[in-house]
């Protein structure tokens, strides 16, 4: 008879404990729902805003301001997922502690995809480039196509496809034939010295005027650039505007060589 009352008694103990612990993480698992719900919809909101008020800074590019937003949509995840541990008693401190660790090792063995993330956040902020411009620098040349967090996509004068990683970018000195509005145009012409400077001068400024997409300011102008026992190097000088500088110098090299022609002047 004692045997069975021990057994009935043990039973009786295990179903409070059992029916404790239900209540106990009744309640836990309530509460881990509705963090889990809350935390989805405010880091919904709260990224949208982040979206929304990084996009209206000028000069932000939309790559940017994406980037942003999922750092703040997961960032928000993150806290609240520690939260929802918290909820079952677990030690969060130690989680938040192995996440710093995972974190150093990720960054460490990361470090230059992180490195291209910087260049590419920096390239987006200052803008010393964009798309549609054609750049140049010590190891890349080519027209922009698209700048991402990671590399940007150029189409080199050949029609290729080129992906250069951000780090090459930022790191080096880049030259941007495209930003400025107008730019300069040399060409040089060696003519003997038995012939009158001042007219070939004079012939070639009347060439350069005569074509309507050279500027008139500053004005085009022609200079002795140097000079040899046989002959004068002459330098024409004109502005033109970005977009037609190439259609520009090669046309003008055609009308300089037809007008010196058509005047009698031989090119030494």
């Amino acid at each position: 008879m004692e045997q069975p009352a021990n057994l009935i008694l043990a039973a009786q103990t295990a179903f409070s404990q059992a029916s404790a612990l239900v209540v106990q993480y009744s309640f836990s698992i309530v509460g881990a729902v509705i963090l889990l719900i809350a935390g989805w919809i405010l880091s919904g909101v709260f990224s949208r805003w982040a979206y929304k008020g990084i996009s209206k800074i000028h000069g932000i590019d939309e790559t940017l301001s994406r980037f942003f937003e999922s750092v703040m949509h997961y960032g928000i995840l993150i806290f609240v997922f520690v939260a929802v541990l918290a909820q079952f008693g677990i030690q969060t401190a130690s989680i938040i502690t192995a996440l710093g660790a995972a974190g150093l090792a990720i960054g460490l063995a990361l470090q230059g995809t992180l490195q291209n993330i910087a260049a590419g956040i920096m390239l987006l902020v200052l803008r010393p480039l964009r798309v549609g411009e054609h750049i140049e620098t010590l190891n890349v040349q080519g027209t922009i196509v698209e700048i991402g967090l990671f590399a940007t996509e150029l189409k080199t004068a050949d029609g290729l496809y080129l992906m250069a990683p951000n780090s090459t970018l930022w790191n080096t000195p880049i030259t941007n034939h495209s930003r400025q509005a107008s730019r300069r145009q040399q060409l040089s012409v060696g003519v003997g010295n038995d012939v009158d400077i001042d007219i070939v001068t004079q012939t070639l400024l009347e060439l350069v005027r005569s074509d309507e997409r050279v500027r008139k300011d500053p004005p085009p102008r022609v200079y002795s650039e140097d000079l040899t026992a046989e002959k004068t190097v002459l330098m024409i000088e004109y502005w033109a505007k970005t977009r037609e500088w190439s259609e520009t110098r090669h046309d003008m090299i055609d009308r300089l060589r037809r007008g010196i022609a058509a005047k009698g002047i031989i090119l030494k």
